[in-house]
């Protein structure tokens, strides 16, 4: 009976997956808005900084506090 159900929910999220796909509507992002102000663009540069080393560098700062912080004692 398991397998029965398990079939059963995965047609279903199948089906649902698939109506939502098909019903939606394309977002359009060609036609400008009234007040629509796209921001200049990123250099590669600017993209690899924000989206590369920033997440890097704001790990390594919180997990260096982290361990600078840890009031347990250290075992040998």
């Amino acid at each position: 009976m398991d397998k029965k159900n398990a079939l059963r929910a995965g047609a279903v999220a199948a089906g649902t997956t698939l109506m939502m796909l098909l019903m939606s509507s394309p977002a359009l992002a060609l036609t400008r808005d009234d007040g629509d102000d796209p921001a200049p663009k990123l250099s590669v540069v600017e993209t690899l900084g924000l989206y590369v080393a920033a997440p890097i560098v704001l790990f390594l700062v919180i997990a260096g506090l982290v361990m600078m912080l840890d009031k347990s004692k250290k075992q040998v």
